[in-house]
C-alpha cells in the first residue's frame, strides 16, 4: 500500500443526493402504534414502513386533504 494517496482527481460520489437524511419528527401516539403493529406483523421496521408509504406518497404524488376545524370543533 502506498504511504500517501491522491484524491484530488477523483470523482464524487453519484449517489449522495440520495442519501438518507436523518430528521426528528412528532408522531401521534396512534400513529406510531399503527406502525408498530404492522412492523411486528411484517418482520420491518417501524421506521422502514414510514418511509416506505411516504415514498408511495412520493409516487403517487398523493397529497393531504387539508380541512379547517370550525371554532366549535376540537382537533382531539
Amino acid at each position: 500500500m502506498k504511504d500517501n494517496y491522491d484524491f484530488s482527481q477523483s470523482t464524487k460520489n453519484p449517489y449522495f443526493k440520495k442519501l438518507q437524511k436523518p430528521v426528528t419528527i412528532e408522531l401521534k401516539q396512534d400513529i406510531l402504534d399503527y406502525f408498530t403493529k404492522l412492523a411486528e406483523e411484517t418482520g420491518i421496521s417501524y421506521q422502514s414502513l414510514i418511509e416506505l408509504y411516504l415514498q408511495d406518497c412520493v409516487h403517487q404524488q398523493r397529497k393531504p386533504v387539508l380541512q379547517w376545524l370550525g371554532e366549535d370543533q376540537s382537533s382531539d
